[in-house]
This record gives C-alpha cells, sequence and structure tokens, in this order.
C-alpha cells in the first residue's frame, strides 16, 4: 500500500496534480483511491463529479472523496470528549473547565489524517492520493499526531494506563471503576490511533510527501521553510514538483508580449535553477508547463499527467535520505569522563531561518522559525550536558550538531 500526499502554497495546483496523479495510477492498472482533506473541497471541479464523504468510482479504478470533518466531530471525537470530561472529573476539576480542557484546537485536522490512515490501511486500493490543504494547514495537520501523543503521555502516561486493572482489583467493581475502565480504554484507542498515524506518515515506504509550487521566488521561501519544517517532524519530502512553468518564446516573436515572456521565462528559469542546486539529488525536482487550457475532467488530467512523469510511475519511491536523527560518540570510551557525543539532526535550509535550541529535561527542544519539536534524547544523553551546537553542510544537506558531554552530578 502506498500512500502520496501533495500539498503546497494556495494556488499552485495541488489539488489538480493530485486528481492527475490517480488518474495515471488507475489507467495503468491498479485500484486508486484520491482524498480531499481540503477545506476548500475543489477536488472534485478538477474532475468534473459530485463529490461526498463516501467514495465514489468515476472509471474503472479510480475512486474520489472528501473528507467531511463535520460528520467525524459529530461521531468518534464527542465520545472521547466525554471519556475525556470523566477523566477531568475525576481529578476534581470543576465541570465547566472540563468543558473547555476538552475543547481540542487542530481536532478536525486530526480526524481528518485518521480518516485518511483509515481509507490507507482499509486494503481496498493499491494507492491513495491526498490533496491536502495549504501548507501552513498542512504542516499542522502533519505535526499532530507526534505532538498530541507527547501531550496524551505527559497527561496520563502508559505505565499508569497499564495499572488500571490493579486499580479495579482493589477497589472493587462499581458503575465509577467501570467508567474509569472505558475511559482508559478510549485513551489506548487514541494512543494507538496515534501511534499509527505517526508510523505511517514517517515511513517512506509507505508515505510520499510532494510539494507543489510555482516558479516564483514568494513560493520557493515558503517551499523552502516547508522542507525545513517537514524534516523536523522527521517527516521526508521524496519529490518537488514546479508548477506552470511559461515556455520559451520564439525568438521571431516581437513587440511587447514578447519582452514579457521573455523576462517572465528569464525569471523562472532562475528561481528553477536555485531550486535544482539546492535540492541536489537528495530531492527529485519536476517542472509541468504552463497548459493553454484549464485542465478539467479525467481525460484533461491524463494529458498533464503525461507532461509530468513521462514513463516513470507516479508512486515510485524517491531517493531515501536515511535517518533524520543520529547518535555518535566522538571520544572516551564506556564510562570514561572524557567521553563526548554528538547527535545529529537532519534539517535542510536551517541556515536560512532562526534557530533556538534548549535542554528540557530528557528532551531537547528544537525551534526553526516558527516550527518547534521535542525530541527525546537516548538514555546516555539524559546524563549529559549540552557543550555546543553547529551546522553543518547547506541547503538540502544541512545539518544540525549538537554536542553532549557527561553531566558530573549524574554520569554512571
Amino acid at each position: 500500500m502506498r500512500v502520496v500526499l501533495f500539498t503546497g502554497k494556495g494556488g499552485v495546483g495541488k489539488t489538480t496534480l493530485a486528481a492527475a496523479t490517480a488518474a495515471r495510477l488507475a489507467r495503468s492498472g491498479r485500484k486508486c483511491l484520491v482524498v480531499s482533506t481540503d477545506p476548500a473541497h475543489s477536488l472534485g471541479d478538477a474532475l468534473d463529479s459530485a463529490l461526498d464523504a463516501d467514495p465514489v468510482e468515476l472509471e474503472h479504478g479510480l475512486f474520489a472523496a472528501h473528507v467531511d470533518t463535520r460528520v467525524l466531530l459529530d461521531g468518534a471525537w464527542t465520545e472521547l470528549q466525554g471519556h475525556l470530561r470523566t477523566l477531568l472529573a475525576g481529578a476534581g476539576i470543576d465541570e465547566l473547565v472540563a468543558d473547555e480542557l476538552t475543547v481540542l484546537p487542530g481536532v478536525e485536522d486530526l480526524l481528518a489524517l485518521a480518516e485518511v490512515h483509515r481509507l490507507a490501511t482499509s486494503g481496498l486500493w493499491d494507492v491513495v492520493v491526498v490533496d491536502c490543504g495549504p501548507t501552513a494547514e498542512t504542516l499542522r495537520l502533519l505535526g499532530l499526531p507526534e505532538a498530541l501523543s507527547g501531550y496524551l503521555e505527559r497527561l496520563f502516561p502508559a505505565h499508569r494506563r497499564a495499572v488500571r486493572g490493579l486499580i479495579a482489583g482493589i477497589s472493587g467493581r462499581n458503575e465509577q471503576n467501570e467508567g474509569w475502565e472505558r475511559t482508559i480504554d478510549a485513551l489506548d484507542g487514541l494512543a494507538a490511533r496515534l501511534s499509527g498515524l505517526r508510523a505511517m506518515l514517517a515511513d517512506p515506504a509507505e508515505t510520499s510527501i510532494r510539494l507543489v509550487l510555482t516558479p516564483e521566488r514568494v513560493v520557493a521561501a515558503e517551499t523552502r521553510r516547508t522542507l525545513t519544517a517537514l524534516a523536523l517532524h522527521d517527516l521526508q519530502v521524496d519529490g518537488l514538483v514546479v508548477n506552470r512553468v511559461m515556455p520559451a518564446p520564439p525568438p521571431s516573436l516581437r513587440g511587447p508580449t514578447a519582452r514579457w515572456l521573455r523576462e517572465r521565462h528569464t525569471e523562472q528559469q532562475a528561481v528553477l535553477a536555485e531550486l535544482r542546486a539546492e535540492a541536489g539529488a537528495e530531492v527529485p525536482l519536476a517542472a509541468v508547463p504552463y497548459a493553454a487550457a484549464e485542465p478539467v475532467g479525467v481525460e484533461a488530467l491524463l494529458g498533464l499527467s503525461e507532461d509530468l512523469y513521462g514513463d516513470t510511475d507516479p508512486a515510485a519511491r524517491g531517493p531515501q535520505a536515511g535517518p533524520a536523527l543520529r547518535l555518535e560518540r566522538t571520544a572516551g570510551e564506556g564510562t570514561s569522563r572524557d567521553s563526548e557525543f554528538e547527535l545529529a539532526l537532519r534539517l535542510p535550509g536551517a541556515a536560512e531561518g532562526p534557530l533556538d535550541l534548549t535542554r528540557v529535561g530528557d528532551e531537547l527542544v528544537v525551534t526553526v522559525g516558527v516550527t518547534r519539536r521535542r525530541v527525546s534524547l537516548p538514555a546516555v544523553l539524559r546524563r549529559c550536558e549540552v557543550t555546543g551546537a553547529r551546522l553543518e553542510g547547506e541547503g538540502h544537506a544541512t545539518v544540525l550538531v549538537v554536542v553532549f558531554a557527561p553531566d558530573e552530578s549524574v554520569w554512571m
């Protein structure tokens, strides 16, 4: 099973390219579902079909749907919200305050992603193509499983959930304990779903993330920041798709229109050259020419897919960048006090934005721009202190290296 996610700045054509990819996959003989989590719901316009939350087969092998978060919000989340109120009430929190605390920002995005995971793991399709929302919403969407897993673990750790049977045995069976049991089961279910979501997103063998952009400097700058933010969450982009590339006008063309076309073409080619130099071999870049007519409907989308993929497989994995985190001992051996360790975090483009590094207990908090991630430290580094940090490489090959040395007060 493969999942291919398309995202990018609003208006760059990600919905059209996602639909074209799905149409190409279906014509190649694979059962493919294209699903939109974008609140704008323009996927149906691109396919020239009316869509709703239930997948509908548009032609042999090609299915499409929109995720309806309102239905999801009224269903599974309402039940879980009730269980969380039970948990908070048991902790002595006022009922009105408990109601406020169970209103979770971003829950619609999480439910949309959970629905994609459910569809992808149903076994009904060979490939699921996802038309995500604009970049900012997608970053929040893709970062939610890890963030909420961390919050859930802090609120109610797994080792505490594991002793619920002992608690019930000591206190005896009653209505309160049964409510408590249902609450813990619901929390365990949420933790399992979050873990499954995270595993799906972070596994490049299962999931590909494609960034769509137009060859404009403002859009390219946002794409660079998106690459950095996704890498910070250990999510790998395996392709950049540059849409609406202007052709070069013929030399015989004269006049103001020809001058404008040449200037536009030259500027776009300069942006493309910069993107290729920065991405290198790690992230393949595909350019799609500007179409004279808007591609609407399956047949028009198939023509667009020829420009995008040629003879290649749209669901093929791109180059693998290796693990996002790497730990290496650089001095000493065993438990010697002159030991030194380096933790390397792959962070493309980190040199271009503000970078902040903070140690909080057993975690390293890394912030690049407005994106933050809490990295759990390996056991040996929890007995060390940070002594330095540096950036190595450039462009997409940038790596943040954090240096650790034994903390004398807690070292083995």
